[in-house]
């Protein structure tokens, strides 16, 4: 196991550890003189550092998704914590472990495919139980669908994310079509396990998560459109409106233009379809943003330009406001007792009202 991980490092430490490269610049100083910024991670998160000196000897050493081992000092600027590095190499792949530098659900993926192959099983519509039954039983697309990210950065962005993200919506839609008994769910569902699957083309995740060739070109949408209608021509007798539905659920699961939909969500089943994926990136968007956040100080996180806002660290926010100490007497010092609560006097001018004040005002 390697140590330390990004998440452990500290301000003023002199820190000697081993990172994937995530992302490598090389920039001006004002002398004119190259320096190195880079961004170096683990399964833990990733810190900003910087190179200074010496960076010709150590350039072209290595590059982006290389691992390097480093020493430096842990500093904090603009509020974050950044790695200023005196010495860097490049290590050697045959002594990593990937498991410590590529963050991954904490759930077993072949837990949670046979969960995803249990809710299939339960399907009561044969042609929606053949579809999704023949795209999960390819070897190659049960392998990376069990092992990619939901996302390159925004929500479920590491291994395994996007089947823990599947399984999520998966009983938000239980639960929705339980309270809306028009609801088809095995629609439904079918639309949830395949509403993604194309980011299992979309993004490589063999080393950091980046956008593949046919990602930057197609995007998840068309790529996940063009597995489904192979496989729905694969199956003898789909019903073609059945499978339209399907494939505008894809289409539209965005749910607006603007946000990279072809179309909006025109049935029942494709807008909650697009409004649980929507409810579940953004919850666990905003968990990820409070707890990978680098700010050292204060209550809030860095702005998140997905959720469009900084984030309440709420715990934090909860405990500084319950640990607020009491007021004290400026003369001895001591806490000052809370004042007693008086009952408010009742509107009313009755007769009733003023005995009843009375009595709440008498002393027990």
């Amino acid at each position: 196991m390697k140590s330390p991980y990004a998440a452990d490092l500290e301000p003023n430490q002199l820190a000697t550890a081993t990172f994937l490269v995530v992302a490598k610049e090389v920039r001006q100083k004002k002398t004119g003189e190259p320096y190195l910024s880079l961004t170096l991670g683990d399964r833990t998160g990733h810190i900003d550092a910087k190179m200074w000196d010496h960076v010709a000897e150590v350039v072209e050493t290595f590059e982006r998704d290389d691992f390097v081992q480093v020493k430096g000092l842990v500093q904090v600027y603009q509020n974050k914590p950044q790695l200023t590095i005196h010495k860097m190499i490049r290590a050697d792949e045959r002594e990593i472990d990937f498991a410590d530098f590529f963050p991954s659900s904490k759930r077993d993926p072949q837990e949670m495919f046979a969960e995803l192959q249990g809710i299939v099983a339960a399907f009561e519509n044969p042609h929606l139980k053949a579809l999704v039954d023949g795209l999960l039983a390819d070897p190659a697309i049960a392998l990376r669908y069990r092992t990619a990210p939901a996302a390159k950065t925004i929500h479920h962005a590491y291994l395994g994310g996007l089947i823990e993200h599947v399984l999520s919506l998966a009983a938000l839609a239980r639960a929705m079509a339980a309270h809306y008994p028009q609801v088809d769910l095995d629609l439904l569902l079918t639309g949830v396990i395949l509403h993604d699957i194309g980011k299992i083309f979309e993004l490589n995740y063999e080393r950091g998560f980046s956008y593949s060739d046919d990602g930057q070109l197609l995007g998840h949408i068309a790529i996940g459109l063009r597995m489904i209608g192979d496989r729905i021509r694969a199956i003898p007798g789909f019903p073609p409106k059945l499978g339209a539905l399907v494939e505008h659920m894809v289409l539209s699961h965005h749910g607006e233009l603007a946000f990279g939909s072809p179309k909006a969500p025109m049935f029942l089943e494709a807008l909650l379809l697009h409004h649980l994926d929507n409810l579940d990136s953004k919850m666990e968007c905003m968990r990820a943003s409070e707890e990978k956040d680098h700010n050292i100080a204060g209550n809030w996180t860095s702005y998140n330009t997905a959720l469009e806002r900084s984030v309440l660290k709420k715990e934090k926010y909860l405990g500084e406001t319950a640990a607020a100490p009491p007021a004290r007497s400026p003369e001895t010092g001591h806490p000052v007792p809370a004042a007693p609560r008086t009952p408010p006097a009742p509107k009313s001018g009755s007769l009733f009202g003023e005995k009843l004040t009375q009595a709440l005002r008498k002393d027990p």
